[in-house]
C-alpha cells in the first residue's frame, strides 16, 4: 500500500459519543475515509456487505448482535480494531487476530498506535482472511448458544434449544428448527464443534440430532436403525452414530 492510497473504513458502536471520538482520532488521518457508521450489529452487517471497507472499528458489546457475531456474517476480509469498554474481551480479541484492541476511553497516542497495527496488517500480504479469523473466534470457547445465519440482508438468530437436526448439504448447513430449514454455508464438522456435545450428538454423517427432540429409534433393516423425532421427522442412524446415542437413552 503506498502513501497515495486511501482507505476506507466503518465504525460501528452502539454509543453515539464513542462513533464520534473514532471520527475525530481519524480526523488527524487524512488518507482514511469513513465509509459509514452503524449504531447496532444488524445495521453493521448490511453496511459493510455494500461499502465493503478495508478497516473496521468494531465495539464488542452491543444489543442484538455483538461484534464477534457480526464478524461471523460479514463475507468479505476486513482489518478490525476493538473498541470496548470492558477488558474481559481482550483475550478473545487478539484470538481472532484483531489488529489492536482498544479499551476506552482511548487516548489519541493509543488510538494512533492501533492505527499502526492495522496498517501493517493492510500491508501484509499475509494478512489473515476473515474465515481464518471467524474459525480461531470458536477455539476453547464454551459450547455457542445461538445459531446465527445470513440470509441476503436478513439475520436469523436460532437459539440452539429450537434446534431439532442439522443436515449436511454440499458446503453448506441445513439448520432445521420449528418446521423451517436455514441455510447456512459452513461444514458440519465445524458446526458440531460449536455444539454442546451433551446436547447435540453426530448420528449420521450427515445429521447432527438435537437429544431433545428424540422421541425413539427404531430398527430398519439389520444393523441399520432410524431416529423417530417428535414431529415424526426420519433421521438415518449409522452404526457409529447408534454407539453414541448408547451413551446417552
Amino acid at each position: 500500500m503506498t502513501s497515495e492510497e486511501t482507505i476506507s473504513a466503518v465504525v460501528v458502536d452502539d454509543e453515539p459519543l464513542a462513533r464520534q471520538i473514532v471520527r475525530e482520532y481519524l480526523s488527524h488521518h487524512h488518507d482514511i475515509i469513513v465509509a459509514a457508521e452503524c449504531g447496532n450489529g444488524f445495521d453493521a452487517v448490511k453496511v459493510i456487505a455494500e461499502t465493503k471497507p478495508q478497516l473496521l472499528f468494531l465495539d464488542i458489546q452491543m444489543p442484538k448482535l455483538n461484534g464477534f457475531e457480526v464478524l461471523e456474517l460479514i463475507e468479505h476480509d476486513v482489518v478490525v480494531i476493538f473498541t470496548t469498554a470492558y477488558d474481559e474481551f481482550a483475550l478473545k480479541a487478539f484470538e481472532v487476530h484483531a489488529a489492536d484492541y482498544l479499551l476506552k476511553p482511548f487516548s489519541q497516542e493509543r488510538f494512533d498506535e492501533a492505527l499502526a497495527q492495522a496498517r501493517a496488517k493492510l500491508g501484509s500480504q499475509s494478512a489473515d482472511t476473515l474465515d481464518a479469523l471467524v474459525r480461531e473466534r470458536h477455539v476453547s470457547n464454551k459450547p455457542a448458544e445461538r445459531v446465527l445465519i445470513r440470509d441476503g440482508a436478513k439475520v436469523h438468530i436460532i437459539p440452539v434449544g429450537k434446534i431439532d437436526y442439522v443436515e449436511a448439504e454440499d458446503d453448506y448447513v441445513a439448520v432445521c428448527s420449528e418446521g423451517k430449514r436455514y441455510l447456512k454455508q459452513m461444514r458440519l464438522s465445524a458446526l458440531e464443534a460449536e455444539l454442546d456435545p451433551h446436547k447435540f450428538v453426530r448420528i449420521h454423517r450427515s445429521y447432527i440430532l438435537n437429544l431433545d427432540r428424540l422421541a425413539k429409534i427404531e430398527l430398519y433393516a439389520k444393523d441399520s436403525r432410524v431416529a423417530i423425532l417428535r414431529d415424526g421427522t426420519k433421521l438415518q442412524v449409522s452404526r457409529t452414530g447408534y454407539a453414541k446415542l448408547k451413551q446417552f437413552l
